[in-house]
């Protein structure tokens, strides 16, 4: 009787070597001059200050999160090459509203056991998003657990570094009665809410990936695996257009409109949304017909068309939602802060 090897445990490590050779180009695509190469190191290595960079003051501002049940989706879907723009964007658009420039990015892929085929698509889409968001990938983590995960099954996690001078943080003090909020739409459901979105599509309406949404112009799972928009440019353009007016970002995930802009206000201030201002795009109401869903319940859990909203001294508004207008994303003006 042969002895016990780790392949009979479960993982296979030729199969892990053959995904791990598949990486490096992936996240070469993504590097910028400060990445140090580190061939077969056990870190990632970054320069803060180089390609003619300098800072004062700097400021580093992280973020990690992960996915979400919207994994659940693509594993139906058995499309894996959009979740990974996903994960960068909800670790990206978290430092953005710290006014950071993002730096680098790390990931963390937990499996069953070795895919390499899915391996690469996951890390393609990390790859893809990392040069959406103008950030490096610069090292990552894939782990093989077959007691811990079912087959089928697994996730991924992620994070982000960005810097920022202290002299141009945005931290929600400078928030005053008179700014106003400029709503930029989203790409979609984003990476949020996906227990409801599953429970509503697949128990309750019993639709399946594959099934065309006529009011929608696309299949299911093409409408529920649309990945979320990356803003680096976005807050670049408005915060030179503002220049110091640009007193507050807020990235709408989960929570919604309400929750996500109110964690800023400082003392003295009250929130004020016109939802009248904007038309949430069909995907909602869609959504929301299927499970009968009540409109606070929408609003409380989903970006409702709304991925990213900048507080803007009143004087600065119009110039930030014309440079917005002109990168190609919608902005208007979606409500108030008042005393």
């Amino acid at each position: 009787m042969a002895g016990a090897t780790y392949k009979s445990a479960g993982v296979d490590l030729q199969q892990y070597e053959d995904a791990m050779a598949r990486l490096p180009a992936l996240m070469r695509r993504t590097h910028t001059p400060r990445v140090l190469p580190l061939e077969g190191g056990f870190a990632g290595l970054f320069r803060l200050f180089g390609d003619g960079r300098r800072y004062q003051d700097p400021v580093l501002v992280s973020g990690t999160d992960g996915v979400g049940t919207k994994l659940k989706v693509a594993t139906r879907a058995r499309r894996f090459d959009t979740v990974g723009i996903d994960l960068v964007a909800m670790c990206v658009n978290d430092c953005l509203c710290c006014g950071a420039e993002p730096l680098f990015f790390l990931d963390y892929l937990a499996l069953p056991q070795d895919d390499p085929d899915l391996i690469e698509q996951l890390v393609a889409g990390v790859s893809e998003g990392c040069l959406r968001g103008r950030v490096a990938l610069i090292g990552g983590e894939t782990a093989i657990m077959p007691d811990l995960y079912p087959p089928g099954e697994f996730d991924m996690a992620g994070f982000c570094v960005g810097v920022v001078e202290r002299s141009q943080l945005i931290d929600g003090s400078a928030i005053r009665p008179g700014n106003l909020l400029l709503g930029v739409d989203s790409s979609g459901l984003h990476s949020n809410g996906y227990s409801l979105v599953r429970k509503v599509v697949f128990e309750i309406a019993r639709l399946e990936v594959d099934d065309l949404v006529p009011e929608l112009r696309m299949t299911v799972g093409e409408a529920l695996l649309a990945p979320t928009h990356l803003y680096t440019d976005v807050v670049t353009t408005a915060r030179a257009a503002a220049q110091d007016g640009l007193t507050g970002i807020a990235h709408i995930t989960g929570g919604g409109l309400a929750d996500n802009i109110e964690r800023l206000l400082p003392a003295g201030c009250r929130l004020r949304i016109d939802r009248t201002a904007w038309q949430p795009p069909a995907l909602f109401p869609w959504l929301q017909g299927l499970g009968d869903i009540d409109t606070e319940e929408m609003y409380r859990v989903f970006n409702m068309g709304i991925g990213l909203v900048l507080i803007v001294r009143s004087e600065q508004a119009a110039a930030v939602q014309q440079t917005v207008q002109a990168a190609g994303l919608g902005c208007r003006l979606i409500g108030s802060i008042d005393a």
